[in-house]
């Protein structure tokens, strides 16, 4: 009989090791990508400022933001 389901989860997964979809050497050009797409974006949207440009630029700039800043810290060797 097993100590509690959680353990045995743990020592099944043992054997199978975690593989990321992007690699460690891939994520440190993806964030600076993102991170220039973000200011291209932004900087469209400050130029053409309205609110039908809020989901054109104003969203996808967001996100890439978001998403680069966070793959720029992990392929800079610090893990959040």
């Amino acid at each position: 009989m097993s100590a509690t389901p959680l353990l045995d989860i743990w020592e099944a997964s043992a054997s199978q090791p975690f593989q990321p979809s992007i690699g460690k050497s891939a994520q440190l050009t993806i964030g600076f990508t993102l991170l220039s797409i973000a200011l291209l974006l932004s900087g469209l949207f400050g130029l053409n400022n309205t609110l039908k440009n809020l989901p054109l630029y104003g969203l996808p700039a967001s996100l890439a933001f978001g998403f680069g800043a966070v793959y720029m810290i992990c392929g800079c060797g610090v893990y959040v």
